[in-house]
């Protein structure tokens, strides 16, 4: 076995801003798992907020690849498991490796990875379109730019509530809003209301991820879900925001792939928590790793290749109707 690394720059369609971020252009990496004649694929994106770099991400992979000569590959689960220890500190580059590994395990057995998980396509949520911060006139354009049935709408301005209420005079769409820890408690329980009447449906990550005390008031008194994002980065994480949030948005790169990913899951449902998953900027092969665990959620936000211009790859397609899964094996993405 042997891994081969392909860098990449994503253009954005449009100028991408958060509550504490802002984008044109995200670099990321393509990860390539060689076992003789095949081959899988996975994603991973830079990320400075994490600080996750093409150079930490290329030395964590470069230890695996020592490894892999004489390695002999069983399952996905076995082999997060043996390498591991090569990504203290990065699970963003374990994450690609994992999607990779899946990629390969499932064109090895002849099957798309749903199938191998037993999962039905006929119960997938769909997924949100977001829309960025920007000035008003801007957030509309966009949001009639892509006629969707869900949007998530990036908050964290002094204007929020008035935000919403422009888009709202422009579509029937249901909304979701994520705060990107750009609120206080009171701020959180105060917008709830109002945006409970404006047909929000939940509130993403209000504060920031260590405002634990400030989170368990707003657990009581908003008026509205909240679905921890910032909170829940592991596995470990998911106990920790039962009582404080009413669910958790899981991220493949933060946690570090889809094989914990599968078990955050599984503890989640235990604790009768709501499940959503996430995505970064990132390009069709990391989508395509997302949609295949789509069954399994409440909701999901997996509208990365949606935002970009120069998609590098081919696979799970999204459209407003329903996500169209290609005729491949594996998480199911071709390099273009």
């Amino acid at each position: 076995m042997n891994i081969v690394l392909y860098r990449y720059t994503l253009k954005l369609k449009h100028h991408f801003k958060i509550a504490r971020d802002q984008r044109s252009e995200q670099p990321t990496l393509i990860v390539e798992l060689r076992e003789g004649d095949w081959s899988g694929y996975g994603e991973a994106t830079t990320n400075t907020y994490y600080g996750i770099s093409y150079e930490n991400m290329t030395d964590c992979l470069e230890k695996v690849n020592e490894r892999l000569g004489n390695y002999v590959f069983s399952t996905p689960e076995q082999f997060w498991t043996d390498m591991k220890d090569c990504f203290s500190g990065n699970p963003f580059a374990q994450c690609a490796l994992d999607e990779a590994a899946y990629d390969l395990y499932g064109r090895l057995l002849g099957k798309p990875l749903y199938q191998i998980w037993g999962l039905d396509l006929a119960q997938m949520p769909q997924t949100n379109y977001t829309i960025g911060i920007d000035t008003v006139e801007n957030m509309v354009m966009k949001l009639k730019e892509l006629p969707w049935d869900l949007y998530k709408i990036k908050l964290g301005t002094p204007h929020d509530i008035e935000i919403v209420k422009a888009l709202r005079k422009h579509t029937d769409a249901v909304f979701r809003v994520d705060a990107n820890c750009g609120w206080t408690a009171e701020e959180t329980i105060s917008n709830s209301h109002k945006l409970k009447q404006l047909g929000v449906e939940f509130i993403e990550q209000p504060m920031k991820a260590d405002a634990w005390e400030e989170m368990k008031e707003v657990f009581h008194h908003s008026a509205l879900p909240v679905i921890a994002d910032e909170s829940c980065i592991i596995e470990s994480d998911v106990s920790k925001c039962f009582g404080y949030f009413h669910g958790i948005n899981i991220k493949l790169m933060k946690c570090g792939g889809l094989t914990p990913a599968r078990r955050m899951i599984t503890e989640a449902r235990q604790q009768d928590m709501k499940l959503m998953m996430g995505c970064m900027t990132e390009s069709t092969v990391g989508i395509s790793a997302i949609a295949h665990l789509a069954p399994l959620l409440d909701y999901v936000d997996m509208d990365g290749s949606l935002l970009i211009s120069n998609d590098i790859a081919e696979g799970v397609k999204l459209t407003r109707e329903k996500v169209i899964f290609p005729p491949r094996n594996g998480i199911g993405a071709k390099l273009m």
